[in-house]
């Protein structure tokens, strides 16, 4: 029996026009982020991988040199917390910008105590006006069930919101499930 394997970006528009913008959401260990590397990877165009995860544990050590070995040396890589807005206001036409992701980077302003409405407004339309093209990994925390304390609660509302705005401003939204992506916004 011969079975046919499929590339994990198969099926899927390449990007098509400058300045555009594709949402990858899925949830924790979904296969989201190998998703957006292996998109990225096909295309022809410089590759930058922006970390956001402060690194504040020998797990998150460990996810984060695991993500680098599987990207290999090709990936520019640049570590940028909180201002994301400035990272793709200064990317040029001729750049893909992996952003991973947008929950990490939510967290730390949260963790913070800082404000991330304004900083994400800036970000969507740093995004919308650059040149470059744009992916982002955020995690889908609308599936689960309510958090038991205040904090999470209050952490689920501002994710949620958060994809919604990116969502909004995105050209495509891809859902990542089970390391298997379903086109929800965008044409093929």
């Amino acid at each position: 029996m011969h079975r046919r394997t499929r590339r994990l970006s198969e099926g899927f528009p390449k990007l098509v026009k400058k300045n555009s913008t594709t949402l990858v959401l899925g949830h924790a260990a979904s296969g989201k982020s190998l998703w957006a590397e292996t998109y990225l990877r096909d295309l022809s165009e410089k590759k930058i991988y922006v970390a956001t995860a402060q690194l504040w544990d020998d797990d998150m050590r460990a996810k984060a040199r695991d993500h680098a070995a599987r990207r290999g040396s090709d990936w520019q890589l640049i570590e940028q917390p909180d201002d994301l807005a400035a990272i793709c206001a200064g990317a040029g036409a001729d750049q893909t910008l992996l952003i991973d992701c947008a929950t990490m980077w939510l967290t730390g302003l949260m963790m913070a105590e800082a404000d991330w409405q304004g900083p994400a407004t800036d970000w969507i339309a740093a995004m919308a006006t650059g040149p470059a093209h744009y992916i982002v990994v955020s995690n889908d925390v609308g599936g689960g069930v309510t958090p038991d304390n205040a904090l999470a609660r209050r952490f689920q509302r501002a994710q949620g919101a958060l994809n919604q705005q990116l969502a909004a401003a995105a050209d495509r939204v891809v859902q990542v499930t089970a390391g298997l992506p379903q086109l929800l916004k965008g044409t093929l």
